[in-house]
């Protein structure tokens, strides 16, 4: 049942195996520890286990509440994309009234939520992420590859005005760099785009079932468009950045396409609602699901294996293997047999789970960590799929560019790439962009998308003002509609968190909360070893990484692990420390948040 495939190992030599751990690494909503085993003669990572060590439990105090307060409830998931959790709640809210929003609605919330992947990938990507790349830390991890960035000439300096590799890298330096600053200008301009259209930054203020609270005046609008307008610039040069650093990367460093590599094994729900065809009624999820402007859909192997929406709903399963929790299954009742449609749904379904905490001692040959292991269950092959996001923008320009549905004047999808064209901006001219789908799924990869789907939100946002502001014109400027609360019904909505999958599953009993299951990126992502021993994609992505990184064990930083992790923006860190054997602090070694000493 395994959904993973080992990696070959060839001309081993004798291990020397170093047990070595980053605990933890933080973000608001949990906690995730990286436990691995560092064969430092082979440079290799021999094995790797994640853990998280915090219960949240909002599936257990969502039971009996009105059901009109899931999306304010559920944003406090996570105080980085609430506003996610709110859109997909009331997505699953719709589908259970039976409500459909006023398409100007729908608008409003596609600009709302492409100003949150603006922002929040733009301050992961530049002032995050990059921090592992940039002068100072190269220089502690690999100076030969610093070196060689001195003298490597940049091939879009024409767009983004650096000469050298090393340039580029200096501009990421945290506080000092250009670029790093430039960043957090942008993530102001792009959340104060959010702030417009959903009222208020992480949890929204005006967005509800059956449509919005925001007012559609004129200069709404083009509130948005002059900010939106003022950062294209600059979107179109972490492109050409991005793409000149990780090409340099596998140039100067051969093989690091096996870092963070895994089987392509990607699951994408969609986003971004088309008014026209979305009516949120189950029976019609197939339809609208793939009009949505990001396609949803499952890739295994580069092979694109659904696009319908029903199928995905009805694959969900949720293992427990090496989770802190009781099986349910066989000790509990189903909430639902079979969905709308008739198809049988099963015991491990989001809808019929039973949440059983059951803490004990962490034990990496058992149990380990409080995330479940979510999986999607392949019925042509008989396996349960330890899908991951890539970060959430891979698996989206993925499905999006294989499935071929999205033709917009902004956005055109090919079958092999996505085309993105941004029109001119206050000093670049009009700007076609194209992300083709690539050779491997690994963290340069993952972290290369990110600068592109920031460019494909904008796009998109540019076609949703168009579409948005066509209503106003035409005197359409209904933004809600009236709705009644059944004493039963089911609902569920898929939608993308920044960092990828969303989903919110409802059961409806006497006008109250029966069940409520949301699952966002970080469970399936971060899940640990299910019930037939599969890893998840972190683990899976960790174990058997190469290590480039120059120091030795004495004064490891283990800056290869951190991008792996990274590459699936796992969640915003704060402080990384460093354990050997039974747990004895040796030192702190990598404080992303302020990033590398400049000594």
């Amino acid at each position: 049942m395994t959904a993973t495939k080992p990696k070959p190992a060839a001309g081993k030599k004798p291990g020397e195996l170093v047990e070595m751990a980053w605990d933890p690494i933080t973000r608001i909503i949990g906690n995730l520890g990286v436990y691995t085993k560092i064969d430092f003669a082979n440079r290799v990572v021999a094995e790797c286990h994640t853990t998280s060590s915090l219960f949240r439990g909002y599936s257990v105090f969502m039971k009996g509440k009105d059901p009109r307060d899931a999306g304010f409830i559920t944003s406090r998931i996570c105080g980085i994309c609430g506003d996610n959790h709110t859109t997909c709640s009331v997505y699953a809210q719709n589908m259970a009234y039976g409500v459909k929003t006023p398409p100007l609605a729908e608008w409003i919330i596609n600009l709302g939520e492409a100003a949150e992947y603006m922002f929040d990938h733009t301050l992961f990507q530049d002032n995050l992420v990059f921090v592992d790349f940039c002068e100072a830390m190269v220089k502690q991890t690999n100076p030969s590859v610093l070196a060689r960035a001195e003298s490597t000439a940049a091939p879009g300096r024409d767009i983004h005005g650096y000469r050298t590799i090393a340039d580029i890298m200096r501009a990421y330096n945290p506080f000092e760099g250009e670029v790093y600053k430039e960043a957090l200008k942008v993530s102001r301009t792009t959340r104060e785009m959010f702030c417009l259209m959903e009222g208020r930054h992480v949890h929204p203020s005006t967005v509800y079932p059956g449509g919005v609270g925001t007012m559609p005046q004129p200069t709404l609008f083009t509130d948005y468009l002059s900010r939106l307008i003022s950062i294209l610039d600059f979107v179109k040069k972490t492109v050409a950045m991005n793409d000149d650093i990780f090409d340099f990367w596998y140039e100067a460093l051969p093989g690091y396409e096996e870092v963070g590599r895994r089987r392509v094994l990607l699951g994408c729900w969609g986003s971004f609602q088309d008014p026209d065809v979305v009516d949120y009624r189950y029976e019609t999820m197939t339809n609208w699901g793939r009009a949505m402007h990001v396609t949803p859909g499952i890739v295994v192997d580069g092979k694109l294996l659904t696009t319908d929406l029903v199928d995905i709903n009805l694959g969900m399963r949720i293992l427990l293997g090496s989770s802190y929790y009781k099986d349910w299954a066989g000790q509990e009742e189903p909430f639902v047999e079979y969905d709308p449609l008739g198809n049988p749904v099963d015991i491990r379904h989001p809808w019929n789970q039973t949440t059983l905490p059951d803490p004990g001692k962490r034990d990496f040959n058992d149990k380990y960590s409080w995330v479940m292991s979510p999986r999607w269950f392949d019925k042509s092959s008989g396996q349960h799929l330890a899908l991951d996001t890539g970060g959430g923008c891979f698996a989206r320009l993925y499905t999006t560019a294989l499935a071929k549905m999205v033709d917009t004047p902004y956005v055109k999808s090919t079958g092999r790439s996505v085309q993105i064209s941004l029109p001119k901006s206050r000093t670049l001219p009009e700007t076609t962009l194209e992300w083709k789908i690539p050779k491997w799924s690994n963290a340069l990869e993952r972290d290369r998308s990110r600068a592109y789907f920031i460019a494909y939100a904008a796009a998109m946002a540019l076609y949703f003002l168009e579409r948005a502001m066509e209503r106003v014109r035409g005197g359409d400027m209904r933004v809600f509609a009236e709705f009644d609360v059944p004493d039963e019904a089911i609902g569920c909505g898929f939608h993308e968190a920044v960092r990828g999958i969303l989903s919110h599953h409802i059961v409806i009993r006497d006008r109250k909360i029966a069940n409520y299951h949301p699952y966002p990126p970080t469970p399936w992502n971060g899940s640990p070893r299910d019930s037939y021993g599969t890893p998840g994609p972190y683990e899976d992505a960790i174990q058997n990484t190469p290590i480039f990184e120059e120091n030795g064990p004495d004064n490891f930083k283990g800056v290869d692990i951190m991008r792996a992790v990274r590459s699936f923006d796992p969640c915003l860190p704060c402080g990384v420390h460093m354990y050997v054997g039974g747990g004895r602090t040796l030192k702190k070694i990598h404080s992303p948040m302020f990033g590398a000493s400049h000594g």
